[in-house]
This record gives structure tokens, sequence and C-alpha cells, in this order.
């Protein structure tokens, strides 16, 4: 496989589509040094925060919400769609791109169309089923589909020919080894090192149903000597914790050290975030999962077969309660054998090399 000279990435508004591809940039740099990568952004989204810190070349371009539906008159019609994939491929051809890789997100399907046009490779990741509407549309124009988890070819047609290559996971998470960082990640939050960890996240910007659950159980769980690190997300109001527990209660707004709460955690209880459910099934942490009620039910999509495969359980959002937290989380995370248990399960269903299965496919296409 011949080296790419320059590679444009395409995923934005997320962090579920900014993530994998930050994370396949870094595999592209460590494989090459010398390879070109430009990502295309808009300029309200999400990676204009994560991109350029990263050490990558962001080049916004304007991006438009696109309706549900997806066929090709969308395309034809609307002139500000044409507007974008014209200033996408003067990216293209300025960095003399070899191919185009996409996440997902409006800003993907500028660059898809702009690379249609030019005949270049065009690379779709996936792994919401059912996809995301760019890259439904992106699937227009390539064959190159690859997807993050096993069950999505049977679950929806336009995947059935996709090659699963599991999530791009960051380096720090992909080769997280947790026992070995356990007692630092929990001195670090101010943890003991001898007591249980529940840690709480309900995505970036949290969850409120999750945030007054757990906060609600506060003195149970602190009862049963259950120590609680609680990410309440950037967007919720602060939660009421009691000041006088007799063992720690941590609460962030934001943590952008996953990979510590990971560590520190004997037991998650979270959402059903793609991203998510690839981080703890690849390390191999048992969860227990909530996934967002107001949606196409994909969260609970993404989290089944990891519960099915032992590793989790499975939570509807209106039956998370303090008094489910009390029947159900803490004789779970009270139990060494059955977390012991879950999290083999939850790592032989996992993967941790999606970054590098991704990479080789894109080399085929190119090769194609």
């Amino acid at each position: 496989m011949g080296p790419l000279r320059s590679v444009v990435l395409c995923g934005g508004g997320t962090g579920g589509h900014i993530y994998p591809l930050l994370a396949f940039a870094d595999c592209l740099r460590r494989h090459d040094p010398s390879v070109r990568i430009t990502c295309l952004g808009t300029p309200k989204g999400l990676e204009n925060e994560l991109i350029p810190p990263a050490g990558y070349d962001l080049r916004q371009i304007p991006a438009y919400q696109l309706p549900r539906s997806v066929n090709m008159s969308l395309v034809r019609t609307p002139d500000r769609m044409w507007k974008a994939a014209r200033a996408a491929g003067k990216v293209i051809d300025e960095v003399q791109a070899d191919a185009v890789v996409g996440f997902g997100g409006y800003v993907s399907v500028p660059g898809y169309l702009a690379a249609w046009r030019r005949e270049l490779p065009i690379v779709i990741h996936e792994v919401n089923v059912p996809p995301g509407v760019a890259n439904r549309l992106g699937m227009k124009f390539t064959k190159n589909v690859a997807v993050g988890f096993p069950h999505q070819p049977a679950q929806a047609e336009a995947l059935i020919a996709a090659r699963v290559v599991g999530v791009p996971l960051r380096r720090g998470i992909a080769g997280l080894d947790r026992a070995a960082l356990r007692d630092a990640a929990r001195a670090h939050f101010g943890l003991r090192p001898d007591l249980p960890v529940l840690f709480v996240a309900g995505g970036s910007q949290g969850a409120r149903s999750i945030n007054l659950a757990v906060s609600g159980a506060a003195k149970e769980l602190a009862r049963n000597g259950v120590q609680v690190l609680h990410v309440i997300g950037a967007r919720n109001e602060p939660v009421s914790v009691p000041t006088d527990l007799p063992v720690p209660y941590v609460t962030l707004p934001y943590l952008s050290e996953m990979e510590l709460g990971y560590a520190a955690a004997d037991l998650m209880l979270a959402r059903g975030g793609a991203m998510t459910c690839a981080e703890v099934a690849a390390i191999g942490l048992p969860t227990v999962y909530v996934p967002y009620p107001h949606s196409n039910q994909e969260q609970k999509r993404n989290a089944l077969p990891v519960v099915e495969a032992g590793g989790g359980l499975l939570v509807d959002d209106a039956e998370m309660t303090p008094a489910w937290v009390e029947r159900t989380v803490i004789p779970l995370i009270r139990d060494p054998q059955r977390l012991w248990a879950m999290s083999q399960a939850a790592a032989g269903y996992g993967r941790r090399d999606g970054d590098v299965a991704l990479l080789n496919f894109v080399y085929e296409a190119v090769a194609r």
C-alpha cells in the first residue's frame, strides 16, 4: 500500500462525529508523519473547540441543515448546497487531496459532493442505525462504507455491504490499562482507593434524569460505601448533594480526560451514545445504559448488543429514579465477581483497533 500524501477529513457538529475523526487523524499521523491532514468544519460547530487544539488544520466552509429524507433531488435543487460544495472543492484542490474520509455531520455533505465531482475516493464511517442523514446522502456517491459495530449491517439495509472496522478511539482510551491507573486516577479526583466508585456521565451536555436519580440516591450510596464521580454536564444545573456524606461524592461540570474517569470506576452509569458504547466496551468497563428517550432509539440500539453479550444493563429513562439506583446499582457495584464477569464480557465485545482497521480500509479504497 502506497502512502497517502494528503487526506481531507469531514465531520462536525457533535463529539460523536469529531472524536473518531481526531482518533483517525492521530492514526494517520502515527503511520506517516508526512501526510497532510486537512479537516473541514463549520464556523459554529464543536470542531472549532476540538480540532485546532489537537494540532490539525481546520478549514471552515458553509454547511446547512438537511431535511430528514434523502433523495437525489435534495442534492440537485438547493443552490446553497452547491455553494458549500464549491467551498469544499477549493480546499480539496488546494491541498491536492488523495481521498476524502467522512464521519457525518452536515459539513460532510459538501465534502462528499466535491470529492464525487472530482472522482476522488470517498470513505464514509458510520456508527449509528439508522445512518445519519449526511452519511446516507454520501452513500449515494460511494460504496466505501465502514461501520463501528457488528450489529449495524444487519439492522440497516443501507449498511448491509459495509465493512465492520470498529470505532477509532483516542490512544489514551484504546491503550488504557484501568487496573494500572486506578489508584492514581482516584487520587486525582480525591477519591479513596479502598471503596467502589460509580462513574456517572450523561454525555458532554449531561442528562438531567440521570443527574437527579443519582444525586437523589446519594445518602444511600454513601451509607453502602459507594463513592461517586459525577460529571453533570456543562449545560445542566448543579446537583444538590448532602455535604455530610461519609464517603466522597465528587461533581464536575465537564471532564475532558475521560480515561481518568474510566480508570477510577468500578461501574459506569451513562447514556448510550455510540462513542460511549465503543469506549467502555473496548476497555471492559461494566456500564448501566440509560438511552436518550427523545430520538429514534439509536442509543438503545447502540447499547443493546453489549448488554446482550453480558457487559452491561439497560434501563429506560423513565425508570431512572433514586429508588432504582438504590435497588439495582448498589447491589451490583458491591458484587466484585459479577462486575468482573461483566467486564470480561464487555471487553470480549469491544475492540481497540478501529483506527488501524479504518486506515487499512482507506488504503484499499485509494488503491482501487
